[in-house]
């Protein structure tokens, strides 16, 4: 039997996935591959493998591996902005919510290392796609819109040297300590520090910034 007879794994009573459930499938898939083998194992052949299903399904849903990998990308990039935006809601005053989606930030990361990965591998994605370039502007509207809260002015489209700086500075702490905590660089830095320290007591006290005001 040869992979285009198998029986299609995890489909609906009735024997087969429907349109939508199929193209749903193939993205948990290629999830579960992300996280277990890293990006160099994700192809559309894995993909199709672990959904159970023909070698030319994913082709018909995504084109080809870059498809596969924007949208998955955008799939992450969704979920990035809902898990900022539940800081954002559970938090108040403009400089709480700022470190509420820093740590949103970092949990994200820590949660789903290899599509966190991904999102960021712009030489495997195209921003081109409509669902890609939509869910990475709803991720950065949370954070520009947040750095306006913190300096009471709206953020629109063209962004003042203050603003593009601000907003600049934000992401890169965030992002920089995600990549880097995800890498282990911290490790050496947390052994020498206080007793006690961990990441994440030295991250907050990022946030709060040397003079106890928050960082970012």
């Amino acid at each position: 039997m040869n992979d285009s007879d198998k029986p299609e794994k995890q489909a609906p009573r009735g024997g087969r996935y429907h349109h939508g459930a199929l193209r749903e499938a193939l993205l948990a898939s290629a999830e579960r591959i992300l996280e277990r083998d890293g990006v160099q194992g994700l192809t559309l052949r894995a993909a199709a493998r672990e959904a159970g299903v023909s070698h030319a399904a994913p082709m018909n849903h995504f084109g080809d591996l870059t498809g596969l990998l924007s949208e998955l990308a955008a799939l992450g990039f969704e979920r990035f902005r809902a898990a900022m935006q539940a800081g954002l809601d559970a938090s108040r005053g403009p400089q709480a919510r700022m470190s509420a989606i820093g740590r949103a930030y970092v949990r994200f990361a820590r949660t789903h290392p290899g599509l966190f990965q991904l999102m960021f591998r712009s030489e495997r994605l195209d921003p081109q796609r409509p669902a890609l370039a939509a869910a990475m502007r709803g991720a950065y509207l949370v954070l520009a819109g947040t750095v306006g809260e913190r300096r009471e002015e709206a953020i629109g489209p063209r962004l003042t040297e203050a603003q593009a700086a601000q907003i600049m500075a934000a992401w890169s702490l965030v992002h920089g300590f995600a990549v880097l905590s995800l890498d282990g660089r911290f490790d050496q830095i947390v052994a020498h520090a206080p007793e006690g320290a961990t990441q994440e007591s030295l991250f907050e006290a990022i946030l709060r910034g040397p003079d106890e005001k928050a960082a970012i």
